[in-house]
């Protein structure tokens, strides 16, 4: 009988705050940007040049602990890691081991089996390396140190997962909570999330962890559940054949779907870790961790909670509109102005929700302005527009975050109310469609439906629906 094999699963997972300026200086962190354009001796590290710590990084390391049930450490210090590589200007990362700044908090997640907890071994603040870039053409590799510097939150977990999904789950959860805080914009494509995974495996009932391997390059949800699935099988495709499993690091290649190992993994003893002497330690006061909580924004959990009982909307509308931070500002922005909840959320959840897919957008990369989407709304529940031109209008918000009352009026949409005008085009259908007008008379009930469809498509779509029908089954 073949054994039966249990995955441990535990992450590392590397977050880029939003700070305008990098941790140690203050160059800028923006994204992009012409290589080696965002530097000064300080990130190159230029010998001579001290580092000073930017405070916001600090607040950020501290909100995203309190978040995740943390301990925050009050009094905590920075430690040189030693290792030479190219995109590493220093030769060491100024990091913390002794002293991380958050320790033992953990987060929920939802499973099949019920709520979970994964717990936070520790976070902490570091700077980030440079980026090596290989030139095949010239056959040759250069580097870009504009990423150097920029501050880093290093958020390592219990190894407490066991298989893609619950990991998934987490690293949504750790998304939603950072992005909620405001410290990050966690985008996995740019790099400013990255997780690297520490799987083994073991005999199920075994309480002694395997050996493990930690697999990093992925930056896709996608990525990390198919090298989950591709690493848990060769492991136990090894221990089948009585081989042992090495450890060391991996590294995934998303196009080829397999992984292959970089480096043997080495121990904290290889990095020569000792206090960084250029900086002096962090001393978190009462108050200052006073003043941080009460900066903290409002949670998802707080919100479906608040959402259920102010706007009295359905729990399933309420999930997916917090599910991101800026849908649910849009929502309670344009619900402040315009006071119908529930049609606010249809608009989100419907249309909103339509065009993000069409356009292959995240909730973060919307534009539109509440006061639009609101000014929209009450246009429509006015009547001054019908439903279907109310969609073409609110194309044009989201697409360029139009005025829709300008708009409307600039193109002539407003709807048709006029009764007198509306009668005499319903009179020329009924008198050019004889057919529909006799299969009515004979019980047939669709065929009003065709004479609404030709009297709406006689007023370019701009006539009051419930009017037309009015009027329509008062004629015949």
């Amino acid at each position: 009988m073949s054994k039966q094999y249990e995955t441990v699963i535990g992450l590392e997972v590397h977050v880029e705050l939003a700070t305008k300026t990098k941790i140690f200086c203050s160059c800028s962190t923006a994204f992009g940007g012409a290589p080696n354009t965002h530097t000064c001796p300080v990130c190159t590290g230029m010998p001579g040049s001290l580092p000073v710590l930017n405070k916001q990084v600090v607040e950020y390391a501290a909100a995203v602990g309190l978040a995740t049930n943390c301990t925050i450490t009050q009094n905590c210090k920075f430690d040189r890691k030693n290792y030479f590589y190219p995109d590493n200007p220093q030769n060491y990362q100024i990091s913390q081991l002794y002293y991380p700044i958050c320790r033992n908090g953990y987060v929920e997640i939802d499973t099949p089996a019920g709520p979970k907890k994964i717990g936070i071994h520790e976070i902490h603040m570091e700077e980030d390396a440079g980026k090596l870039i290989h030139d095949e053409w010239e056959d040759c590799s250069l580097v870009d140190y504009n990423r150097s510097g920029v501050p880093l939150i290093e958020i390592v977990s219990e190894p407490d997962m066991r298989n893609a999904d619950e990991v998934i789950s987490y690293l949504e959860k750790l998304r939603m909570i950072i992005q909620y805080l405001g410290a990050s914009d966690c985008k996995l494509q740019e790099g400013s999330m990255r997780a690297d995974v520490n799987l083994s495996v073991r005999e199920v009932g075994s309480d002694k962890l395997g050996i493990r391997t930690e697999m990093k390059n992925l930056n896709s949800f996608k990525a990390i559940a198919h090298a989950i699935e591709g690493e848990r099988e060769r492991q136990i495709e090894l221990l089948e054949m009585g081989r042992q499993v090495i450890q060391e690091t991996r590294r995934w290649d998303d196009n080829k779907e397999s992984s292959h190992a970089m480096r043997s993994k080495e121990d904290a003893q290889d990095y020569r870790y000792f206090p960084e002497p250029d900086l002096v330690p962090i001393i978190i006061s009462d108050e200052w961790l006073a003043a941080i909580k009460a900066r903290q924004p409002e949670l998802r959990t707080a919100k479906l909670i608040r959402y259920k009982k102010d706007f009295d909307i359905p729990d399933y509308d309420a999930q997916i509109i917090t599910s991101a931070k800026k849908m649910a500002d849009l929502f309670e922005a344009t619900t402040a102005i315009c006071k119908k909840p529930k049609k606010v959320s249809n608009w989100l959840m419907v249309e909103t929700m339509r065009l993000m897919k069409e356009h292959e957008m995240e909730a973060e990369d919307l534009k539109f302005s509440p006061e639009h989407l609101a000014k929209l709304i009450d246009l429509a529940d006015a009547g001054t527009i019908n439903s279907s031109v109310a969609k073409e209008v609110f194309e044009q918000i989201f697409l360029e975050d139009i005025d829709p009352e300008k708009y409307v009026e600039e193109h002539g949409l407003k709807t048709v109310n006029d009764e007198g005008a509306l009668r005499s085009t319903i009179e020329k259908i009924i008198a050019d469609n004889p057919q529909s007008v006799e299969d009515y008379h004979n019980g047939k009930e669709k065929a009003i439906g065709f004479l609404v469809g030709q009297t709406m498509k006689a007023m370019k779509g701009k006539a009051n629906p419930g009017m037309v029908n009015q009027i329509l089954k008062e004629l015949l």
